[in-house]
């Protein structure tokens, strides 16, 4: 009977030691799989190079972006400068407010800064009205999509060498006083293009000869 006992205990400890093990590894298992979701435009999930969280950002970065190239893919110059109401603004002006928007939050968010180092670039796509009705025309596609691409290639390379916890990391006070981390900051960046897409799509529409149905 003492044996039995004794074979019994054995057997619990082992089971649970292995049990425990496997429990143990079950988050660098699922880590692993996390690391190695399929490549692809239309899959949000992590991305080779990039932190987990960083990666799933990226990929929706990546998402947004294609979305807008293809709402002006093949725009002629005098529809980037299309102007349908003394009010609204252009897609061109739209596409170089997407970029400065970008290079603002790389400057805030990469090294601090609460206002762009080269404001005599960027002050007037962030800001658009009159100014920017003036003076953003005369330049064909490959001009905007150009400085989107180069602007997102200095974000993607900043991006790796980042980390999940700096992604995580909070300014105390930002979106309306409020405290805001690095992810809400770049997911902003997501939206506001999604935001901007939707203008286009309306002024796209409305473009002179368009068949309408851009909205």
């Amino acid at each position: 009977m003492k044996a039995e006992i004794t074979t019994n205990r054995r057997g619990f400890i082992k089971t649970t030691a292995t049990l425990t093990a496997g429990l143990t590894a079950l988050p660098t298992i699922l880590m692993a799989a996390e690391s190695t979701v399929e490549d692809g435009i239309h899959i949000i999930g992590p991305k080779e190079g990039f932190s987990p969280q960083i990666g799933t950002l990226v990929s929706m970065m990546n998402w947004m972006r294609e979305t807008v190239l293809r709402s002006v893919k093949g725009m002629k110059q005098e529809e980037l400068d299309y102007l349908h109401d003394p009010k609204s603004n252009t897609i061109g002006a739209m596409l170089l407010h997407l970029a400065a928007t970008e290079v603002y939050y790389q400057g805030n968010t990469f090294e601090g800064l609460k206002e762009f180092k080269d404001k005599a670039t960027w002050s007037i796509p962030m800001r658009l009205g009159e100014e920017g009705r003036k003076t953003i025309k005369g330049h064909d596609l490959a001009y905007y999509v150009n400085i989107l691409t180069e602007t997102r290639e200095k974000t993607l390379t900043e991006l790796r060498k980042r980390d999940d916890k700096w992604l995580m990391t909070v300014d105390p006070k930002f979106f309306g006083g409020q405290p805001t981390n690095n992810y809400c900051k770049w997911f902003h960046v997501v939206e506001h293009e999604s935001n901007h897409n939707g203008q286009i799509k309306w002024i796209k529409g409305r473009l002179p000869g368009a068949a309408g149905g851009g909205d």
